[in-house]
């Protein structure tokens, strides 16, 4: 009877562990080191950042900080877009709020000024059933906060996270009521833009032309995303651009 018991104690403590880490994984606001693809994965990506980071020579005029819709911004529509800036891509393929806010507080915001941080994130905590608006909401404001405590020069403009699937869907929905909660965070240093509507065909779908997997964007994707900031990123930059080195 004993042993039964003890087993049933290990049972019921490992439930609770079990729940804890799943509280935590759902807490938006928390910084967690992410094991996306693996953490070696993970890290080498990290550290590709802070080495891209390093060689702006501690001048940057545009962050980009997002997950792999930022991440997978090859070089030739990156180029063609940005190369008169010194920009950084900090994107990270798997990553959600929490994963951005460790990076955010390890290192990507240290050791240079920046002009802009262009910040769109959010579409894989909504991947979580459990996951509310609100609670990715929350998220991406720990995020620009951060980022204007230690970044209080810049000026930040925050986007509505993209839509995603080929036709309209609930998730379009999780993500319009997000995407509704986080326009309210502008002010002052902070912008929002929604450019969700320039990737959609007049029925409401996404063709392949401009989101391959109806998530990721093909390379007429980054171009209308591209397009759609352009002036504005020019207008926040303020001046001349520092260009490459």
């Amino acid at each position: 009877m004993k042993s039964f018991r003890t087993h049933l104690t290990i049972l019921a403590l490992s439930a609770l562990a079990g729940l804890a880490v799943h509280a935590a994984e759902l807490d938006t606001t928390q910084p967690v080191a992410a094991k996306t693809n693996g953490e070696k994965w993970w890290n080498g990506n990290c550290e590709r950042i802070l080495a891209d980071i390093k060689k702006m020579n501690g001048k940057i005029d545009v962050a980009v900080v997002g997950d792999s819709i930022t991440a997978r911004w090859k070089a030739e529509t990156w180029d063609k877009h940005w190369s008169s800036y010194k920009a950084v891509n900090m994107g990270i393929g798997g990553d959600k709020t929490q994963n951005v806010l460790w990076r955010l507080q390890n290192g990507e915001l240290e050791g240079y000024e920046a002009r802009l941080f262009v910040v769109m994130i959010g579409t894989n905590n909504l991947f979580d059933k459990k996951t509310e608006p609100a609670h990715a909401a929350a998220g991406v404001k720990a995020i620009i906060d951060l980022i204007q405590a230690k970044q209080p020069q810049a000026k930040i403009l925050l986007l509505g996270i993209f839509p995603r699937g080929e036709k309209p869907n609930p998730g379009r929905d999780k993500i319009a009521a997000t995407n509704e909660l986080i326009s309210k965070y502008q002010g002052g240093a902070i912008h929002y833009m929604d450019i969700g509507a320039k990737f959609l065909g007049p029925d409401g779908t996404i063709s392949k032309e401009v989101m391959h997997d109806s998530l990721h964007l093909a390379p007429k994707g980054y171009d209308i995303w591209a397009e759609a900031i352009g002036d504005k990123v020019k207008e926040l930059v303020g001046g001349a651009a520092a260009g490459k080195n």
